[in-house]
């Protein structure tokens, strides 16, 4: 009672002497934050473009998390984030990819030493260009010493991005007025690319991975409306993202027991019985929607070949991939979808990447 009621007064003092709200809300839509490189590299138009997704958990690689893991640790130093910094700039830039969708990034967040890991990214790597817009943004975290907070959603780009918007999501409807004023707020954003001759549009979702409502489904059918908006003006677009879903030709859909911290915490005659964000069993179908609208770069029938070549996730620390929640889509072709399963250390979701094909 007595740490509860020092946080109260600590959060009230703040309030009262703070010009900044204590957490940021959002429009329904309004402008990324755009950033360059500090040195720009030119980059001629391509008839391939080479484009990856990558929830990165800002930066910490496999180090035990509180927040997603059986961890008990939320603040990371320096030299812990750039270890993981410099081995994502490594990747992207062996692979020479032109667009990056990329989750998980954190601005001048204390968790993070307050990098700013947009900026050290593109001045790191051969990307020129970025689109930023943030799932969080708060003052103050009233738990685990986490300070100030901001992370996002990042749209990495060789060519200049243009008409950078964020698209709110709906909240989590099952949550407290007070859970839910400090909560992720997630959003899709979109970003035009100006690759010259042929500008077209990438877009990069995060979807909420433990809601117990209806807010995933939401969310999946937010991201398609914001794609089928694209098609209907005109343009081509390269989308992807962590949707936190798995495919409907999953045949694994409980992970209850992989994820659980304690043994016996699951599957027991106690409520929950699951896990929030390990069971997909009802969730099997919510995505036939984009695989009957749109081109994955895994088709289905690649997925159901060998399932584990396409696992992209894995939680905390065990390096074991059981799932598949990334993905990356178009409305025309792609060519050469990979599932680099090679950087299972540098994150617990692994890059997908695959080459559009310009029409």
């Amino acid at each position: 009672m007595k740490r509860k009621n020092y946080f109260i007064a600590s959060l009230v003092s703040f309030l009262v002497i703070s010009c900044e709200p204590l957490v940021t809300t959002f429009n329904d839509t309004e402008d990324a934050i755009l950033y360059q490189a500090n040195l720009i590299n030119e980059y001629p138009a391509k008839k391939s473009v080479r484009v990856m997704t990558w929830n990165i958990r800002f930066g910490i690689a496999r180090l035990d998390f509180f927040g997603d893991a059986c961890g008990d640790k939320a603040i990371f130093s320096k030299g812990e984030v750039m270890v993981g910094l410099e081995g994502i700039a490594k990747k992207i830039n062996e692979t020479d990819v032109d667009i990056v969708l990329m989750q998980e990034v954190d601005i001048q967040s204390k968790r993070t030493s307050y990098l700013d890991q947009v900026q050290w990214l593109l001045n790191n790597t051969g990307m020129n260009y970025g689109a930023y817009a943030s799932k969080i943004k708060t003052q103050i975290v009233p738990a685990e010493g986490y300070g100030r907070f901001d992370a996002g959603n990042l749209i990495l780009s060789k060519w200049k991005l243009e008409d950078a918007i964020r698209h709110k999501l709906p909240l989590r409807g099952d949550q407290d007025a007070l859970t839910q004023l400090f909560y992720l707020r997630r959003n899709v954003i979109t970003a035009k690319v100006k690759m010259p001759g042929s500008p077209f549009y990438a877009v990069n979702a995060h979807l909420t991975a433990f809601a117990t409502d209806d807010t995933k489904q939401k969310h999946i059918s937010g991201f398609k409306n914001i794609l089928d908006d694209i098609v209907s003006s005109g343009f081509n677009f390269v989308a992807g993202g962590d949707l936190n879903a798995i495919p409907p030709n999953a045949t694994k859909t409980d992970y209850c027991l992989e994820d659980q911290c304690e043994l016996g915490t699951y599957h027991t005659n106690k409520e929950p019985m699951h896990k929030e964000g390990a069971y997909f069993t009802e969730e099997i179908t919510w995505l036939n929607e984009l695989y009957g609208s749109y081109e994955p770069a895994i088709t289905l029938e690649e997925y159901s070949m060998k399932e584990s070549k396409h696992f992209t996730h894995s939680p905390g620390n065990k390096l074991l991939l059981d799932r598949k929640l990334d993905y990356l889509w178009t409305n025309t072709t792609w060519s050469n979808g990979e599932t680099h399963q090679d950087a299972t250390t540098l994150s617990d979701h692994i890059p997908v990447i695959a080459t559009w094909i310009v029409e």
